[in-house]
C-alpha cells in the first residue's frame, strides 16, 4: 500500500469486467489509498462490477448517452461524498458492423454512435460536473484512447476517428477547466485483451503484432495503465495538463 491518493475520492466510469483497462487503473489508486466511486451503464453491468467490488453502496448507476442520467449519478455522488478530487472515464463503444472492413462501410447511425459515446461523453460527463462544482482544485480527470486516433489500423476504422476527437476533446476541456484547477489528460494504452478489444474484427492479429512490437516483446498489462492512471490523478501531476501519454510499451514509436 502507497499513499499517492491518500484522502482523494476518485469516480471511475467504464469498468466492465477484470480484464478492463479500468480496472487496473481501480486496483493501483486503491492501492496508492484512494477512495474509489464506481459508474455502470445497466444491471447487467452491475452484476459483474459487484462482484469485482465488493461494496454495492459505491456503485452508482450512469449512462453517458443520457444527459439525465449523468445529472442524477452525479448529484448522487456529491450528496454522499461532497466534492471528488479526479474521474477517471473510460468508455468507449461502436457497433461491431463499425469494426471490421473498410472505413467507407461506416454507417451515418454507427459513426454517430462511436462519437456520441466515445467522444461527447467526456465533453458530457465535464460540463456536469462543472455545473454542480463536483470537483475540488486541484483535481484531475483522465481518458483512455489509442494510437488508432492518429494511424489506420486495420478494421479500428470509426472507433479511430472517434478516438481523434477523443484527444481534440481532451485538449479544449484542458484549456476551459484548467482555471478552475481541474486538469484533462488521456492514456493511449497499448492492444490489451479487454472486452472492446475483442469487438474488432482480427483482434488477434492485432495483438500479436502489439506485443511483438513492444520493446521487450511482452504486452502492456491494464496495471501497468494504472500506474501511469494514478500518477496523473496525484498532486505530482498538477503540470501535466492536455497531454496524451503513452503506455504501450513503445509500439507507436515503430
Amino acid at each position: 500500500m502507497g499513499d499517492l491518493l491518500a484522502n482523494k475520492t476518485i469516480l471511475v466510469m467504464g469498468v466492465a469486467n477484470r480484464r478492463s483497462i479500468a480496472w487496473g487503473c481501480a486496483q493501483v489508486m486503491q492501492e496508492q489509498g484512494a477512495n474509489l466511486i464506481y459508474t455502470y451503464q445497466n444491471e447487467r453491468l452491475k452484476k459483474g462490477l459487484l462482484k469485482l467490488t465488493g461494496d454495492e453502496a459505491s456503485l452508482l448507476e450512469c449512462d453517458v448517452a443520457d444527459d439525465n442520467s449523468i445529472a442524477q449519478a452525479f448529484s448522487e455522488i456529491k450528496t454522499r461524498y461532497g466534492k471528488i478530487d479526479g474521474i477517471v472515464h473510460a468508455i468507449a463503444y461502436a457497433p461491431k458492423a463499425e469494426l471490421e472492413g473498410e472505413i467507407t462501410n461506416a454507417t451515418r447511425d454507427g459513426f454517430q454512435t462511436a462519437l456520441d459515446v466515445s467522444a461527447y461523453s467526456l465533453i458530457a460527463v465535464s460540463k456536469v460536473a462543472m455545473e454542480l462544482e463536483l470537483l475540488n482544485d486541484p483535481a484531475s480527470l483522465v481518458t483512455l484512447t489509442y494510437m488508432g486516433s492518429t494511424r489506420a489500423i486495420p478494421n479500428y476504422n470509426t472507433m479511430g476517428i472517434a478516438k481523434a476527437a477523443l484527444e481534440s476533446s481532451v485538449r479544449y476541456l484542458a484549456r476551459d477547466l484548467g482555471k478552475f484547477g481541474v486538469r484533462v489528460n488521456a492514456i493511449s494504452a497499448g492492444a490489451i485483451k479487454t472486452l472492446a478489444v475483442t469487438g474488432i474484427k482480427g483482434h488477434s492479429d492485432l495483438l500479436e503484432i502489439s506485443k511483438q512490437r513492444t520493446v521487450d516483446q511482452e504486452a502492456v498489462t491494464i496495471r501497468e495503465v494504472g500506474g501511469t492512471c494514478a500518477f496523473l490523478m496525484s498532486d505530482l501531476a498538477t503540470g501535466v495538463v492536455g497531454d496524451v501519454i503513452y503506455v504501450d510499451k513503445g509500439v507507436h514509436l515503430i
